[in-house]
Order: structure tokens, then C-alpha cells, then sequence
């Protein structure tokens, strides 16, 4: 009952911390990176663009990702009433519809840095934050099939964030088409990144009916679909780089899939109890040669290593 009269009572103000909270912080570092290796991938000098660039990893973390946290949150608030009653919305710490409110100030303020910044800068975060709402709002509440959710959050997350990061350096315009394609590889690969992180909830995912992979396809099968959906990406990316003719970096890439293929046997083991493990080993890989190939076409554009 009192938790009731929290959410209800309109005289009630969120607390500062529960908004920053609502953020979620610790889920800025993917599109950070990803938006840090599109700097790169551009060929352009830094130092001459340090604003934009601060700016936009301002964008990729903060705004856009943390707008989709709100957005999520609030559409989960029943749900997390039940299973997790200490979040900031069910407990009345974000009272009423302040989350709301919040999650529709936060994407419009997203909307207008991207507009600062260019059109395809403003093209890729319109986007990202139609695939933020459209992952946790009805009707289409993509999170609750695994297929389609972890699609949006692996190209909004990898992809949307790359292409951002080299179009600031370019003055918002179209990057070139090798960075967009690797933007594209990396973000099929980040979908089985995200079919991993669905491991630690399947259980809870099959009691409220959320067909994530893992609880559509059982463990074992799902760990193989990651795996491959993560690895056949990047073979694609080595291929690239050589077509490029950059041997070293597609060597380097080479080197981190292998050592991917070795922390995916023991994930292949026990997936459930390995999960956690890869996401801080295979992934960590993953991301390594995100940075090497996004050298590789910076080198290729005739920028400074």
C-alpha cells in the first residue's frame, strides 16, 4: 500500500540519485566504444575536432543510451514491481509519471545534440532512439523476442554509435562506405554478444513468456548460435581488411578470433555457468578487433596511425 501511494502521491519529486540511477551508467561503455573506434575508422586528426568529439561521446553514452534505459524502465515498472520493488520507479523513488516524462525529455534532448551535430549524425540517433522505444513500448516491445530485440539493441549499441562517431569528424556527412560496412559486421556480431547476456535470465524469462534465444532455442543450441553469429562477422571483416590490403591488421584480427575460438570451447561446456566468463574474456576480444579494423580503414583514408 505504501509503495502504492509513492507512485500515485503528485505532490512528490524523484530523488537527484534515482534519475542518475535510471541512467544506468555502467551501460554507456559498448556504444562509447563503439562511437571511439568510429572516431578512429574516420582518418581525421582529433585534436582539430575535440569539441565534436566530446560532444558526441556525450550523445552515444549518456543521452541516447541512457534515454533507453529510462524508456525501459518505465515499461518494465510492473514487472520489476514484482521482481525487483528496489529500482527507482517501483519504489517511489521516481514517483508518478516523472519516469515518463523523463524517458520523452531525455530522447527529445538526445534528438537535439544529434541535430547539432549533423544530418547523419541526427539520421543515426533518430534512429537509435526509434529502436530504444520501440524495444520496450507496446505494440512492439521488441525485447520480447530475442531475435528482433537483441537486432535493435546490437545496431543501435555497435552499429548507430560507429557511424556516429566517424560522421562528427566529417561534419555530420555520409562516412565512407568501409566504415559503414564494418559498423554493419560488428553489429551482427553484437547480437550474439546480447543472445550471451540473456543466459543469467532464463529461467525468469521463460516464467513471464519473453522469448529471448536462449529460452526459445535451450542453452546448448543457443551458446552455438552466439558463437557463430559472433564469429562468420568477423571472418567477413578479415576478409575485408585483406581485400584493402591491410594484412597486419587483418592478421591482428585473425589472431583475436582465434583466441575467441578457445574461450567459445569452454563456454560450449557449460553455457549457463560460462556465460559471465566469456562476456568478460571473448568479448573483451571482440571489441579489441573492433579497434584494430577501425585502424585498418583509418590507415586506408590516409590517416595518421
Amino acid at each position: 500500500m505504501q509503495r502504492t501511494i509513492l507512485l500515485r502521491d503528485p505532490t512528490r519529486r524523484p530523488e537527484p540519485r534515482a534519475l542518475v540511477q535510471l541512467l544506468k551508467p555502467v551501460t554507456w561503455f559498448p556504444p562509447m566504444w563503439a562511437f571511439a573506434c568510429g572516431v578512429v575508422s574516420s582518418g581525421v586528426s582529433v585534436q582539430d575536432h575535440l569539441g565534436v568529439v566530446l560532444l558526441g561521446v556525450l550523445l552515444a553514452g549518456p543521452l541516447v543510451c541512457g534515454a533507453s534505459q529510462i524508456v525501459n524502465d518505465w515499461f518494465d515498472r510492473h514487472v520489476d514491481a514484482i521482481n525487483e520493488p528496489h529500482r527507482p520507479i517501483p519504489s517511489g523513488r521516481v514517483p508518478g509519471a516523472w519516469g515518463l516524462y523523463y524517458a520523452i525529455l531525455w530522447s527529445g534532448l538526445s534528438l537535439w545534440v544529434g541535430y547539432l551535430l549533423g544530418p547523419w549524425v541526427f539520421g543515426a540517433t533518430l534512429v537509435g532512439m526509434a529502436l530504444a522505444w520501440a524495444y520496450s513500448a507496446p505494440p512492439f516491445r521488441l525485447k520480447l523476442n530475442g531475435w528482433w530485440g537483441n537486432a535493435a539493441v546490437g545496431f543501435s549499441y555497435e552499429g548507430l554509435a560507429w557511424v556516429t562517431g566517424a560522421a562528427v569528424m566529417i561534419g555530420g556527412d555520409m562516412p565512407d562506405a568501409r566504415i559503414l560496412a564494418l559498423a554493419v559486421l560488428y553489429s551482427l556480431g553484437a547480437h550474439g554478444i546480447m543472445t550471451l547476456n540473456d543466459f543469467k535470465a532464463i529461467d525468469g524469462d521463460l516464467q513471464m513468456g519473453v522469448r529471448s534465444i536462449p529460452a526459445q532455442l535451450g542453452a546448448p543450441r543457443a551458446a552455438r548460435v552466439a558463437c557463430w553469429t559472433m564469429a562468420l562477422p568477423q571472418v567477413v571483416v578479415i576478409a575485408l581488411l585483406i581485400h584493402w590490403e591491410r594484412p597486419v591488421h587483418a592478421l591482428l584480427v585473425g589472431a583475436l578470433l582465434l583466441l575467441q575460438f578457445a574461450a567459445m570451447r569452454r563456454l560450449l561446456r557449460d553455457p549457463r555457468r560460462f556465460a559471465p566468463w566469456y562476456n568478460a574474456t571473448g568479448v573483451t576480444l571482440y571489441v579489441l578487433g573492433m579497434l584494430a579494423s577501425a585502424f585498418a580503414v583509418r590507415a586506408t583514408l590516409g590517416g595518421a596511425m
